[in-house]
């Protein structure tokens, strides 16, 4: 993973209707930043859908939440439409970005080594420098967890 206080490496990735995003495109914007391994699975599914059921509170505090996978955009409308989420989903097929977070690499799934998605999450502050990460996500509840985490700031 990447330090907190360190610059986040900008990217361009395809979102799910095939519009070239850039992370630099948000700044003066918190940016959460997640990683996941495949859409409409259902540890994915559970973490999205605590996402978009916090959304409204993100909005408050001025942040957007962006998920990126190896999913094509054709996968990323599906996951969408059929979990009604309200945030954009982005392709790295090649897993660059992935990689340049440290949210690609060595995992172990029952029992076996297997080189894949390591899912995390980092928000980004409105200036580009990694604010907080999130090595280990409960996704059923990771929405709530980065909620009060922003709540934690207020007092």
């Amino acid at each position: 993973m990447l330090e907190v206080g360190s610059m986040a490496p900008d990217f361009s990735l395809p979102d799910q209707d095939g519009v070239t995003r850039k992370l630099s495109d948000y700044r003066g914007k918190r940016v959460i930043l997640y990683f996941y391994p495949k859409d409409n699975t259902p540890g994915c599914t559970k973490e999205a859908c605590s996402l978009r059921d916090e959304k409204e509170n993100f909005e408050g505090i001025n942040a957007v939440i962006i998920g990126v996978s190896r999913d094509s955009a054709e996968s990323h409308q599906r996951f969408i439409k059929n979990q009604n989420l309200n945030f954009t989903l982005l392709s790295d097929s090649d897993h660059s970005v992935m990689e340049q977070y440290g949210a690609w690499g060595e995992k172990k799934m029952y029992g076996k080594t297997t080189l894949g998605v390591i899912r995390c999450t980092y928000i980004i502050n409105p200036e580009g420098i990694i604010e907080k990460t999130f090595p280990k996500v409960i996704t059923a509840t990771h929405g709530e967890q980065i909620r009060k985490y922003f709540d934690s700031l207020n007092k």
